[in-house]
Formats: C-alpha cells, sequence, structure tokens
C-alpha cells in the first residue's frame, strides 16, 4: 500500500502541492489510527505518506508470505530520505519496530530499536524489570511450541501461557493442567506456518540487533494474578517520563475477555499514584528514551500486590478518543508532535465528558453471528452520537474459526462513547447496541 492523503499525483506532484506542510510517513494504518490521520483538521498541517498492508484482510496479509521487516525498513529509509520530517506507527505487529528502525538510519526522532525489541520479548523483557523491580514480576518461565514433555516447564499449573511475541492476545489463555496446555497447542500445519510468517520479522530483527537467544518460537508461563487490571499510558520525551492515564480493564464475566475499558479509572488515587511509581521505574529500567508506552498490569489492593503483565511500546490507539473526551487531549495529535522532535502538549482541559469507554462487543459460540451493520444505522449513530467511534471486525471462514480458537471468542466490533457521568454513558451504549442489531 502506497496512499497519499488527502490527495496525490506522483511523489514529486505531491511534494510540489504541499509544499510548507510537515511531511509524516505513517505505517501499518489501520482502524482508529485511519480515523484519526485522515481527520479533516490535519490537511492543512502535515502531508501524510502511508505505508504498509492490512495483516488482516485479503490481500495485504498475503504479503506475510514474503514480508521481510528489515527489508523493508532500509526500503522506506532509501525511498523517504530527505522526503520525510517524521515517522510513526502505533502498529504493534510490525510498524512500530519499523518505525523504530526507520527513524535511526534517517536519524529522526523516534525509540531506539533495542529498549522497543526488550519491551516486545514478553521473556527478556521480565528478566530485566525482575533485576530492577521483582516485587512486580509473577513467576514466570519459557518454554519452547515443540516442548516434549512436563519436565520442559519450571511452573506449576494453573498458569497463563502467552507467545513471546504476538498482539490482540493471541493464543495468550490460562491453563489448568499439562494435557489443556498440549491441547491449546495443538495446531494445524497451515496455522503453524502462519504463526512462524508472523513472528519472523521480530526474529530477523532480535538476530540483527540482539544476543537474545530466546527467540519467538517460545511462550511464556506465568503464576496467576489476582486484582483489578489497568493500563497506564504515558510517554517519555527529552528524558522525561509523563503517565497520561490511568484506564480500568472489565472483562465478560467469567472470562479473561475484554469486555470495555473505561477512562478514568475508578482505582482510588493512592493505587493509583502507586501503580504510576511501578510503571516509572519499568519504563527506567528499559532505558525508553522516546515516545508512548503503555503498561498493563494488575492492582491487587487486598494483599498489596502491583504486577505488571506487559508493556506495550506505542500509543493505545484504541484509548486516544477517550483521552481527547475526558482530557480535551489528543494522543495522536501528541504522537505527530513527539516524531517531529516537538514539545508535545499534554494539559489537560475541563470537557463535557466526564467519562469514556470503549465497549468490545463479542460471541463466544458461532452461532447467531452479527452482520455489517446496515447504512441507515450508521448513519443514525452518526446523528445520535456524532463523537461515537465504531469500529466493525466481521470474519468468516477460516479466520473466524482460527480467531475463536485463538482468542476463545470472536471480536466483531469495538464502540468508543462518552458522557457526562456513567450512567449516561451506559444508557446511550444500551440504546446504540440495539439500534446497531448487536444484542447478542
Amino acid at each position: 500500500m502506497d496512499r497519499f492523503l488527502p490527495h496525490s499525483a506522483g511523489f514529486l506532484g505531491f511534494e510540489t502541492a504541499h509544499a510548507g506542510l510537515k511531511r509524516v510517513l505513517v505505517l501499518f494504518v489501520g482502524g482508529w489510527d485511519h480515523i484519526a490521520y485522515t481527520h479533516a483538521r490535519h490537511h492543512a498541517r502535515y502531508a501524510f505518506h502511508f505505508e504498509g498492508f492490512d495483516l488482516f484482510s485479503f490481500p495485504g496479509n498475503a504479503r506475510l508470505l514474503t514480508f521481510n521487516l528489515l527489508h523493508f525498513a532500509e526500503r522506506m529509509a532509501a525511498k523517504y530520505r530527505g522526503r520525510i520530517d517524521a515517522v510513526v506507527s502505533n502498529n504493534e505487529q510490525f510498524g512500530a519496530l519499523a518505525a523504530s528502525l526507520i527513524a535511526k538510519k534517517l536519524g529522526l526522532p523516534g525509540l531506539s530499536p533495542l529498549p522497543l525489541l526488550l519491551a516486545q520479548h514478553k521473556f527478556y523483557m521480565r528478566e530485566r524489570l525482575a533485576e530492577h523491580i521483582p516485587e512486580a514480576m509473577p513467576r514466570y518461565c519459557t518454554f519452547p511450541y515443540t516442548f516434549n514433555s512436563r519436565e520442559e516447564i519450571a511452573l506449576e499449573f494453573p498458569f497463563f501461557v502467552k507467545p513471546v511475541k504476538a498482539a490482540y492476545s493471541v493464543l495468550a489463555r490460562r491453563v489448568e493442567n499439562y494435557d489443556e496446555l498440549r491441547q491449546h497447542l495443538d495446531f494445524h500445519p497451515w496455522e503453524k506456518y502462519i504463526i512462524k510468517r508472523l513472528v519472523r520479522p521480530f526474529n530477523d530483527a532480535c538476530r540483527a540487533l540482539t544476543d537474545f537467544s530466546i527467540d519467538a518460537h517460545h511462550l511464556v508461563g506465568e503464576s496467576l494474578l489476582q486484582g483489578e487490571q489497568i493500563n497506564i499510558d504515558g510517554l517519555v520525551f527529552d528524558g522525561q517520563i509523563h503517565i497520561l492515564g490511568i484506564v480500568d480493564a472489565v472483562m465478560y464475566p467469567g472470562t479473561l475477555a475484554f469486555m470495555r475499558w473505561d477512562y478514568p479509572s475508578r482505582l482510588p488515587s493512592l493505587w493509583q499514584e502507586r501503580a504510576a511509581v511501578v510503571a516509572r521505574k519499568a519504563i527506567a529500567a528499559l532505558d525508553y528514551d522516546h515516545g508512548f508506552f503503555n503498561v498493563e498490569m494488575t492492582v491487587d489492593r487486598q494483599s498489596g500486590d502491583i504486577k505488571i503483565i506487559e508493556i506495550n511500546p506505542r500509543m493505545a490507539s484504541q484509548f486516544s478518543d477517550m483521552y481527547a473526551k475526558v482530557d480535551g487531549i489528543d494522543l495522536h495529535d501528541i504522537g505527530i508532535d513527539m516524531a517531529l522532535g516537538h514539545i508535545p502538549n499534554i494539559e489537560k482541559k475541563t470537557m463535557p465528558c466526564s467519562c469514556a469507554a470503549s465497549f468490545v462487543l463479542r460471541k463466544f459460540t458461532l452461532e447467531n453471528l452479527p452482520c455489517e451493520p446496515a447504512h441507515d444505522r450508521v448513519e443514525w449513530l452518526k446523528r445520535f452520537d456524532p463523537d461515537a467511534i465504531l469500529t466493525t471486525f466481521i470474519k468468516q471462514g477460516g479466520q473466524l474459526k482460527r480467531e475463536m480458537k485463538w482468542l476463545g471468542s470472536y471480536r466483531y466490533a469495538v464502540l468508543n462513547m462518552g458522557a457526562e457521568n456513567e450512567a449516561a454513558l451506559m444508557e446511550k451504549f444500551g440504546i446504540v447496541r440495539s439500534k446497531l442489531g448487536f444484542c447478542g
């Protein structure tokens, strides 16, 4: 994909037509990022170049068969040398790493590749943090996908298992015993091939840039965590760590599947401050030097434990508009400013909305599957709540079956909305879900 917005007449024509605008390369854009970067408010300020492909739909995902991230970064650096002022990506799978590599090659502001790889590698991230903040680490171990015996797994069941490198909670779940673990990792040959292709770019980068001996063909097991799950969003700029806010995770009852994300957090302020201290220590321990971070953790108010689950070296795009609704700050705009080397404006404002949520609509069976909402219903939503953002992920066939197997559920839509209070927000959500036919 090589798209120019708002319009293009070839590279030289594009540069002439947009002289004076800041030129920004955006990698692997999709979903919330596409909505944000194509907003009309940017047309007078930025000239966007879009590169990458859609990982989740044909024909874009066919490029996985031959994609080489290191070659992609080299090619993009050669293509855009002297022609861009910044490079950004909030894509966890390939984009964040590619942006880091390109920024380094072109001498542009960006997160250095080594702390990014360390944050994304779920085992070595734990190894580093265990040295600096051991109290924030659960018990953990690593083992290859191809393990042959119980003795290779240095952790007692039950535990939570996840790939060393993955995204979107793929293959992450609780396993009760050894047989359940084996069944969870029983893949068809085509599934094995897809998994290998998804992690190959990460493995290539680790071999080229690190001395990691454990590659992404491994899994991490960690002891089960208790308490409330939260996300701490923040950024590092000019050596300073800034906390932007805390988002609460709410699960579907009896599951570990996200039902919604709530902002601001309902945690008491003392616990929010304690969690923020842990997040700051973790980011400092990783030698994080520039850009957004998103720290997932649990807070157990009974035991006093605060444990880190993951660290995402990027902006959580799904939350961006929630911060805009409640605090009057736009994370996408802040990200562009940082990528240009400008001091980001993170001063919060008083807004009409006191709370916002990102509602995740799922199915746990393959019965009564939803369809895309009709055009007239989407138009109704725009009138009912012009600030609502609806993103659908309708799947069929093999893609649908793989998602059910790998995630344990089917995420078919996400709806972001804000309101003056929590009661009004939940009432709005009920009305919209019913009107769009998403009641199942």
